[in-house]
């Protein structure tokens, strides 16, 4: 793919993934408006609305699952993992705020999504294993607890850096918010 083409490419899905979350009814036209290409661009590469968000929902799960590699969850120490994780979550929860429900009705993304948070969970146990996460807990809680939060930072301080947002978010996990001393 040329550049020219690429970057128009990024350009639609990013644009749409924000307009479409924003507006279920966006039309390709007002995106393709929005995203700086001629609409003709957009259906050249796509049929129909409906092939246009199949291709956001494949970016946000091939963004999902760089960010996981990125965050070497498996091998990085649990501490600087979790943050590196949080703030690239954060990353792309920004670039791309698509509605999850409807991606999920789709088996195949239902799949890749399940396995990446099985690969969080993982993750998540071996924090709890080294002592970072309070044991204990019902199972699978702080993976349950970890995305509600990225989402609230992301709603509620949209202004913070992602590392700013990602240390709101690993602070709060790992101490909650009380102040009392006990």
């Amino acid at each position: 793919m040329r550049a020219d083409a690429a970057r128009n490419l990024e350009a639609v899905l990013t644009t749409g993934a924000r307009m479409l979350a924003a507006d279920p009814g966006a039309s390709i036209a007002a995106i393709a408006a929005e995203a700086g290409v001629d609409r003709r661009t957009v259906y050249r590469r796509f049929d129909s609305r409906e092939q246009l968000l199949e291709a956001i929902y494949e970016a946000r799960l091939e963004a999902i699952g760089r960010a996981i590699e990125d965050a070497r969850l498996r091998e990085a120490p649990v501490a600087v993992a979790l943050h590196r994780y949080v703030e690239n979550v954060i990353v792309v929860n920004r670039k791309w705020p698509v509605d999850l429900s409807r991606m999920l009705t789709d088996d195949t993304v239902r799949r890749r999504r399940d396995a990446y948070v099985d690969e969080v969970d993982a993750f998540l146990d071996r924090a709890t294993e080294e002592g970072l996460l309070r044991s204990g807990l019902p199972g699978r809680w702080a993976g349950a607890v970890l995305p509600e939060l990225v989402n609230l930072v992301n709603r509620e301080q949209p202004g913070l850096s992602p590392g700013q947002a990602a240390d709101i978010v690993v602070e709060t996990l790992l101490h909650g918010i009380g102040g009392a001393s006990r």
